[in-house]
């Protein structure tokens, strides 16, 4: 199937993950066995127009889409790998990020780690098309898509950072598989707590509202100074979750 994104009148080739780029986060990783698949399509650092892109630069910030399509892998519903974000220069606060489902159905698990590694909260968050779902600092995240249709989702982030792969690698997934039958408790973790469930929100301040598309954003990037100095909004991510 051809994944060609056209975004601003131009065409965009996807990052592609395969099935046996995920293998050492999976619950049943015995199923690949040598037949590798596509399972969802990263299209990085989009832009409508030169205009928006060299106020995204100015900014700091970048724009993404997401498409996972719906899959079972072993028992288990396809998802991403699952990452961290680094800290703030200067901080001991890590990067935040925001997403916002397009088309399908979204579910989001965060795990909050201490210094040490422990894994000290675990919340799942279900999105639809409109909602928006900010990761507040020092939360990981996976995404899931439990439906029989695609789930295409956005997302703004800084741009002075790359994500952090390796705890949920070393780990073998979060702590976490969402299955048919709900939630397994990966035995990589001790004394996890259980899952607790958040709904989305609006958070009108910073131009996150049900119904209005996140690129519009790129007209008033100011608002999206959070993604980029977390340490100034502390108010903001106490309402998060």
């Amino acid at each position: 199937m051809n994944r060609t994104l056209t975004f601003g009148g131009r065409t965009q080739e996807p990052d592609i993950r395969m099935l046996s780029d995920i293998e050492a986060v999976l619950l049943d990783r015995e199923i690949l066995q040598g037949r590798d698949r596509e399972l969802y399509y990263m299209y990085r650092d989009l832009a409508l127009s030169r205009r928006d892109r060299e106020t995204m630069l100015e900014h700091g910030l970048r724009y993404d889409i997401t498409i996972i399509p719906p899959a079972m892998l072993g028992r288990e519903y396809v998802k991403t790998v699952g990452h961290y974000h680094p800290a703030v220069p200067g901080t001991d606060i890590s990067y935040p990020e925001v997403y916002e489902v397009l088309a399908g159905e979204g579910h989001y698990l965060l795990q909050k780690r201490t210094g040490g590694g422990s894994v000290i909260d675990v919340v799942l968050v279900r999105a639809s098309v409109g909602d928006k779902v900010i990761i507040p600092p020092d939360y990981g995240h996976v995404t899931i898509n439990t439906s029989n249709k695609e789930l295409k989702m956005a997302n703004w982030v800084s741009r002075e950072f790359a994500s952090v792969y390796e705890p949920y690698v070393e780990l073998h997934g979060a702590a976490y598989y969402l299955t048919e039958d709900g939630f397994v408790a990966n035995p990589g973790y001790r004394d996890v707590p259980e899952v607790r469930e958040v709904k989305p929100k609006s958070f009108s301040d910073v131009g996150l509202a049900r119904g209005r598309e996140i690129y519009g954003l790129v007209k008033d990037l100011g608002k999206l100074d959070f993604l980029n100095r977390p340490q100034e909004f502390g108010w903001l991510f106490e309402d998060v979750l």
